[in-house]
């Protein structure tokens, strides 16, 4: 099988800032990790490569850090890496971003699943996944827990509230996966070595050879108009009475005084 795994850089959520001018997130400088749904994402096209042979391949879109990322990647066992990277990706939405993720797919051509994390930690919007299938004209499982391909049908347990559902597909097919999929295996001594030699390549917007006014802000229907961090709460009131009742009391008094009640 031919698997494509598409990962990303996200920053520490920890270490997250915004740039006031652009309302984008500011990432150079910013201690970056692999985002934890993309390596429930690996972990499920690895496991599928040892059952049914053939390759592996990541591939993210951001700026020359994210080679860390891809090399993580190798580390834990991919069989290759493409790092695609161009000032005219820098600001894409959703839309836009899985536009260029789409052309990458169409310029590698041979492909029988494409495998993303549910979401990204630092977006949260679960749709550039759905949205490559969109762009590519392909079957799209979504929220998937398990699964299991014979011959050209995949078979999956898509994950919802009240349990899952049972859907199957013919190849080709993207996936979109869930964090109880799978645990991750840890990168080996061996696989980390051969990580540090590789060199991963870079395509531009050029290599893919895409509408470029499909591409960055140009490209993005969806904008932020103004962030803003919320006002801390302030300090409540702590009320001390001798019993139950008298608390009470007063706790209803200074409802009413603040008309909440």
């Amino acid at each position: 099988m031919e698997i494509v795994v598409c990962v990303k850089q996200v920053p520490d959520t920890t270490e997250i800032k915004i740039d006031p001018v652009t309302n984008a997130l500011i990432r150079q400088g910013v201690p970056s990790i692999v985002n934890p749904f993309d390596k429930n994402a690996l972990e499920a096209a690895l496991q599928l490569r040892e059952k049914h042979g053939g390759k592996v391949t990541v591939v993210s879109m951001g700026p020359p850090q994210a080679k860390e990322a891809l090399k993580e990647c190798l580390a834990l066992g991919a069989d290759t890496a493409i790092l695609i990277s161009d000032r005219a990706f820098g600001g894409s939405d959703t839309l836009a971003t899985s536009y260029a993720l789409a052309a990458v797919m169409r310029k590698l051509g041979n492909y029988d699943m494409i495998i993303c994390g549910k979401q990204a930690i630092d977006g949260d919007t679960a749709q550039v996944g759905p949205e490559m299938a969109e762009h590519l004209g392909i079957a799209q499982l979504t929220y998937v827990s398990k699964v299991e391909v014979e011959g050209t049908t995949v078979r999956v347990e898509r994950e919802h509230e009240d349990g899952y559902d049972i859907i199957e597909a013919e190849l080709p097919v993207l996936l979109s996966v869930v964090k109880s999929i799978n645990e991750p295996r840890f990168p080996t001594v061996r696989g980390t070595m051969k990580a540090n030699r590789a060199e991963i390549p870079v395509w531009t917007a050029a290599d893919l050879e895409v509408d470029s006014n499909k591409l960055g802000f140009k490209g993005s229907p969806t904008q932020v108009r103004k962030t803003f961090t919320p006002p801390l709460r302030q300090n409540g009131v702590v009320i001390q009475k001798d019993t139950a009742r008298e608390a009470v009391a007063e706790l209803i008094q200074k409802l009413s005084e603040a008309k909440i009640v």
